[in-house]
């Protein structure tokens, strides 16, 4: 735990944001505060009812850009250590809190749609509207935002966009960040920014990826804007093949990748992995999936192109109606997280990935390495009931590994993230650096990934640096979070310093 650095004790915080905002819009029940203190990272420990960290003084539930800019005001004056949410589907300890009587500022109630511009193809909303709401109405115009996160039910636009998420069609639609057209958010200290919607400038950086991805840490998105689609429902075809070798299944992918095509899915499943998804998959071959959208001829063309691509390499097709039964029942929303609890707590296992990116050069070497690395070194290798990954968002340059391990826990649940996951994490991320290849492609830094964020950036950590001290010099925003942190909370922003 951090001290905090207020002179305002948590009764003292407790009335001034409800002074602020008003007591209908500040929830200080116990539970739910241990409850805001842990994101899913910790989600076996939570699970058990254990949370370490300190719990925050009050969970505040703005419901306007003004009272969110009223809440940073006050977090600069009185040194609040603040923690943005929307959506609470972070799986990186984002959402921790680490610093005595934090407040966590909800966005959720600022759910409404604003705008939806079908004449220049975009929709504005609030922070707090879901995905899946939004999307929803869209669908109903013939729209749709392509976008589509596994937490999708759930997650909220704010959220999505603080976090640079990606969703299951990005080789078609691409990231978060190529939709966002333009956004609304508060700085620290209450200063309301907004970047206007246009299709594109040369007016210097493009300042949107200032805040496209700033995990709360720079500050609090209140709106966005995002490009829309046309939406084509009964055009999408889906096929799969069994290949023998991981790397020709890369290969396969880079081929009509590279070649000019954007299939909406382009996926490459180990073994292992793949049988996680289809029963009755051979564990000597991996699964290449990929999917056409879109207008009817372009839909032909692209899956056209991927079966003379498949053609090339040793392959045994799959029934493509399996494929899209797969990916109707991929999401998953607060009946499926329900059910995973319900598992934790009876079988003592738990599942989890974590996903780095990398050159096509590199990709086949850092799988084979992972894989080696672990089953060969990792202490509780016998525990493990699952270790495979997959690419499922792919690139002209390259594409990335989502890392997949499942373990029995013979630990105290306390431990279990310091005995299997932090290692199994460290693993894959120094693999993935040492072959030139990214940490995270999209999951977030969180708390969990500052130890390697200087390492990542290397000389130009001076710039990501540069934007905490000028925006955020005091480190109320997110402390923790992007930016490691010394024992008394100070952002590390020495590229040669440990924290």
């Amino acid at each position: 735990m951090i001290r905090s650095r207020s002179t305002l004790d948590r009764s003292g915080v407790v009335r001034a944001v409800t002074d602020l905002i008003g007591p209908e819009r500040v929830d200080t029940d116990e539970e739910h505060l241990r409850r805001s203190s842990v994101d899913r990272f910790r989600k076996y420990t939570a699970v058990h009812g254990i949370y370490d960290g300190p719990p925050p003084a009050a969970v505040v539930y703005p419901e306007t850009t003004e009272q969110v800019a009223a809440l940073l005001d006050l977090a600069q004056r009185e040194r609040l250590a603040v923690v943005p949410r929307t959506g609470g589907t972070s799986t990186e300890g984002g959402l921790e809190t680490i610093v005595e009587d934090s407040i966590v500022v909800d966005g959720s109630r600022m759910d409404a749609i604003l705008a939806v511009d079908e004449d220049n193809m975009m929709a504005t909303v609030q922070c707090g509207v879901r995905l899946q709401v939004l999307e929803d109405r869209l669908r109903e115009r013939g729209l749709t935002t392509g976008h589509s996160p596994q937490s999708k039910p759930i997650a909220q636009m704010g959220g999505l966009v603080a976090t640079r998420s990606t969703g299951q069609f990005s080789t078609l639609y691409g990231g978060i960040e190529d939709m966002v057209v333009g956004l609304e958010a508060v700085l620290p200290g209450g200063a309301v920014v907004r970047v206007k919607n246009v299709p594109r400038r040369a007016a210097g950086p493009d300042i949107r990826h200032v805040l496209i991805g700033n995990e709360g840490a720079l500050a609090f998105i209140t709106e966005v804007t995002v490009k829309v689609f046309r939406w084509y429902g009964g055009t999408a075809r889906y096929l799969g093949y069994r290949v023998p070798e991981f790397a020709a299944g890369v290969g396969l992918l880079r081929e009509v990748v590279t070649a000019g095509y954007r299939p909406s899915v382009a996926r490459l499943y180990s073994p292992e992995d793949a049988r996680q998804h289809l029963s009755d998959h051979p564990l000597d071959q991996n699964l290449v999936v990929l999917a056409a959208e879109g207008p009817a001829p372009l839909v032909a063309a692209t899956a056209g192109a991927i079966e003379a691509a498949a053609a090339e390499v040793d392959h045994a097709a799959v029934d493509p109606e399996r494929i899209r039964a797969w990916f109707d029942g991929l999401n998953w929303g607060p009946d499926k997280i329900e059910a995973e609890k319900r598992g934790m707590l009876a079988t003592a296992h738990l599942g989890y990935t974590t996903e780095v990116s990398v050159d096509w050069s590199r990709t086949a070497e850092l799988y084979e390495a992972v894989m080696t690395r672990i089953r060969g070194t990792f202490p509780r290798a016998d525990d493990l009931t699952l270790l495979g990954a997959h690419s499922s968002h792919s690139y002209q340059s390259g594409t990335n590994l989502y890392v997949v391990y499942d373990y029995d826990i013979t630990c105290d649940p306390r431990d279990e993230i310091d005995v299997y996951h932090r290692p199994l994490n460290a693993m894959i991320v120094e693999e993935a650096l040492r072959v030139g290849g990214s940490m995270v492609h999209h999951h977030g830094v969180g708390k969990y990934r500052t130890p390697w964020m200087r390492q990542e950036h290397g000389s130009a950590y001076a710039l990501l640096a540069g934007l905490k001290r000028v925006f955020d010099p005091d480190n109320v925003m997110n402390p923790g979070s992007v930016y490691p942190v010394d024992a008394d909370g100070r952002a590390v922003l020495d590229a040669t310093t440990e924290p």
